[in-house]
């Protein structure tokens, strides 16, 4: 298969990443740039973006470029470094950058920004399996 008909076979079975508002803005092998903006249901007593939505973008952002080899993976290690604040009515990307690819693991960071600045940082590892994807 190729990555983006992987990438939208696992966002049309993904309804969390659909509950976010996530669209999926570019997919190449071992890459994906993903958006969304946030709404009032996800921010905290303080008024701000709760830490789980920039960390849930990111988490999207990883499985599909992990995904989009072929081989079906999943995270085994992930972080993330909250940088700045948002609120109701940002828009952010997650911009996924592909390390390393070994034949049992890879190794990623995602970039969180609003605009042209960094919110947050992402850093994910995904175990391999050997299982493909295949067409329905």
């Amino acid at each position: 298969m190729k990555p983006n008909e992987i990438i939208n076979k696992m966002f049309q079975n993904d309804a969390f990443s659909q509950w976010l508002g996530i669209s999926i803005e570019s997919v190449s092998p071992g890459s994906c740039t993903l958006s969304m903006t946030i709404r009032k249901e996800m921010t905290n007593g303080f008024g701000i973006a709760h830490g789980g939505i920039t960390y849930s973008l990111a988490d999207s952002a990883l499985a599909f470029a992990a995904n989009s080899h072929g081989r079906q993976s999943v995270s085994i290690d992930t972080s993330i470094n909250h940088i700045e604040t948002l609120r109701e009515g940002d828009k952010i990307i997650a911009i996924t950058t592909e390390n390393a690819l070994k034949n049992k693991f890879g190794f990623y960071t995602i970039e969180i920004k609003k605009e042209e600045k960094i919110v947050a940082l992402f850093k994910g590892t995904v175990f391999r399996s050997e299982k493909e994807w295949k067409a329905p």
